[in-house]
């Protein structure tokens, strides 16, 4: 068997262990298991419950992308860097990420595969090399790995939190200071659709950052997240009383249609390359309909100083929350 090897440093159960070591979903580790894809000192395992002791070697690999029915491809999306390994793109707000029975239409995985791109299995092949989720009307960077050791180590950098964004929203009310927002996430029990803070949810924390105050009473905020819970940025602004325009899910309010979508972007994403070991940082041109209105009600110039770059990430270095 061809693959990567690992040594276990304690006893305990295989699929607990190795869950651990490639930082992925106990019931992912499960799958590779069970379809004779890991190996213990020669011998295929496929009982995720198989006890291993300190020194024994590990041998796992992933399966193949399996040919995927064609879907016509009427759309183009931005293309930020590419290499060998992975992809980073641009994407534009409707454009769902991954095919699920409910989708109809074609998705982000259905253009890459159209493109021709070579993708991971890490998650599932119904992933295709998706590292990170992104909402349907969220717009901005995303990250697609190519081969399955890229997807292993940028799973990693998520984990150790060295592999991140830094977003740009448009919210209804200006924040009273910087804040830091450290509250548990978890399904709405009203409503399937939302996210909620819950008591005794997952543990989610982000930070905002006011950028600017627009003519009409909005503002610009830049927010950081530190966990990837389900629309935590919309929930923790929520929480405190806030809004990001167009998200009527979670309460904007304003006439049908004046917003179209919810006008929250990935602005900026880093990480460390996989191969390389060098920093990649990589800035997501704002859609024109997000663009406009930042333009119409806001000092475009004090806007375009405050997201370079080094003046983004000094604010949060910068800041002293309130929480």
């Amino acid at each position: 068997m061809q693959g990567q090897v690992v040594i276990v440093e304690e006893q305990g159960r295989i699929d607990k262990l190795l869950s651990g070591i490639l930082g992925k979903s106990r019931n992912q580790v499960e799958k590779l298991i069970r379809e004779g894809l890991v190996e213990v000192e020669g011998s295929v395992i496929t009982k995720p419950s198989y006890r291993l002791v300190a020194g024994n070697h590990i041998r796992y690999r992933y399966r193949e992308a399996a040919p995927t029915k064609k879907v016509m491809i009427d759309f183009e999306v931005a293309v930020l860097y590419e290499d060998e390994d992975l992809l980073i793109i641009n994407k534009p707000s409707g454009l769902v990420v991954h095919p699920a029975p409910s989708v109809k239409e074609p998705t982000l995985v259905d253009w890459l595969i159209h493109r021709g791109i070579s993708l991971s299995t890490i998650s599932g092949e119904e992933r295709h090399g998706i590292v990170h989720r992104i909402d349907k009307e969220t717009t901005g960077a995303l990250v697609v790995a190519k081969n399955n050791e890229t997807h292993h180590a940028l799973s990693k950098q998520l984990q150790d939190k060295s592999m991140g964004r830094y977003y740009l929203a448009l919210i209804d009310l200006p924040l009273k200071t910087d804040r830091q927002v450290v509250k548990p996430i978890f399904r709405n029990p009203h409503n399937r659709l939302k996210m909620a803070v819950i008591e005794g949810g997952r543990e989610a924390k982000t930070e905002f950052i006011g950028i600017a105050e627009g003519s009409n009473g909005t503002a610009l905020v830049a927010a950081k997240l530190y966990t990837g819970r389900t629309h935590q940025i919309r929930v923790h602004l929520e929480s405190l009383g806030r809004h990001i325009l167009g998200d009527e899910l979670y309460g904007f309010k304003a006439k049908k249609g004046k917003i179209p979508r919810v006008y929250l972007h990935a602005y900026m994403l880093y990480l460390t390359h996989p191969r390389t070991g060098e920093r990649v940082e990589v800035f997501a041109p704002l859609f024109d309909d997000m663009r406009m209105y930042i333009e119409k009600y806001f000092n475009k110039g004090e806007i375009d100083e405050k997201i370079q770059q080094d003046q983004l990430q000094k604010h949060f270095m910068d800041a002293d929350y309130t929480t």
